[in-house]
């Protein structure tokens, strides 16, 4: 199995005292045994399968102005913001063509400015382009039909479910923490794409047990109805327990479980045809161990022994919630 990985670290991408700065990745070492990929910038025109180009307009100037903030996130931009953000999209790119192509079964983009809430029309929290959304728009123009992408951040990808909202060749799940930015993510907030668009908020506290029984319930579902033939992964660490701006339950051991769970739901559904992108989390050792437990689910390893961060708080009961959220997706409740 050959997995790669891009690496997009944006050290001019920095605004005082914001949490999504380049430290993020401080604790990040590149791991030796895996082949990292040269990255090209996306191209303005396939940042536009997306985003309009008054949006791409807006904010390349925006970014000859810099610093400034575009968003009351707040979403700043510096002056390399807008080739920043144009070569993190093209490490997207770089590792779903590499796995398309067949040159690596997996791949992750390790990379910043996130992008999920990115919209077609304005950026906003902290993401400038949606970098899971252009690079299934680059799976579908290499004649891909069905393309799930499950999204795990502590946060709802609104930008990403606006980009296929009426898109039936892609399925969309959210698993989040309810009520928090940017409010949106409800379980029936899309029900003209019931069983295609999948929103999980779930209470604060939700932790590894949880996750897991919320991936059986509704992805496995979500997948087998689906018949996805590539699987995207806005993977986001910040529903780690203790992460500063989030209050969900995950471990690093978590992460690992959920991530397996993805590589092997695309082993049984699309050759084992998988590309995750990084999205938020915002303390450096869980993302550096977030990052460790996706490479060995990749790699079909286990997770390193040294990774020990099981959450301190009891989880929530989540079994009405997910059975709420089937019965309204028409499954059955496991």
């Amino acid at each position: 199995m050959k997995t790669v990985f891009a690496f997009v670290p944006a050290p001019g991408h920095v605004y005082p005292q914001h949490p999504e700065n380049p430290n993020r990745l401080g604790l990040f070492k590149p791991p030796g045994h895996i082949e990292q990929v040269r990255v090209v910038p996306a191209r303005p025109e396939e940042v536009g399968r997306v985003h309009t180009p008054q949006m791409i307009l807006d904010v390349e100037a925006a970014c000859k102005q810099a610093p400034a903030i575009i968003d009351f996130a707040p979403t700043f931009v510096t002056p390399t913001s807008f080739e920043d953000a144009l070569l993190a999209a093209g490490a997207a790119l770089t590792c779903t063509r590499l796995v398309l192509r067949g040159e690596a079964d997996n791949a992750f983009a390790i990379l910043r400015p996130p992008g999920h809430h990115a919209e077609p029309r304005r950026a906003m929290g902290f993401c400038i382009f949606n970098n899971v959304a252009i690079a299934a728009h680059e799976a579908l123009s290499s004649g891909l039909e069905r393309i799930l992408i499950v999204d795990y951040d502590a946060h709802h990808g609104n930008g990403t479910q606006a980009a296929f909202w009426e898109d039936a060749r892609v399925a969309y799940l959210s698993t989040h923490q309810e009520g928090i930015y940017p409010g949106s993510g409800w379980i029936a907030e899309a029900p003209h794409a019931r069983q295609r668009i999948v929103n999980l908020p779930l209470p604060a506290l939700t932790g590894d047990q949880g996750y897991l029984r919320a991936a059986e319930a509704v992805i496995r579902p979500l997948a087998e109805t689906f018949r996805p033939q590539l699987i995207l992964v806005s993977a986001g660490f910040d529903a780690h327990w203790n992460d500063p701006l989030t209050r969900l339950g995950l471990s690093s051991a978590g992460f690992f479980a959920l991530s397996k769970f993805l590589v092997d739901l695309a082993g049984e559904h699309c050759n084992g045809k998988i590309v995750f992108l990084l999205e938020g989390g915002y303390l450096p050792e869980n993302v550096a161990n977030g990052i460790a437990a996706v490479f060995a689910a990749l790699e079909g390893k286990a997770l390193p022994a040294d990774v020990q961060d099981a959450s301190p708080y009891p989880e929530p009961d989540v079994s009405q919630r997910l059975a709420e959220i089937c019965r309204w997706q028409g499954w059955q409740a496991v």
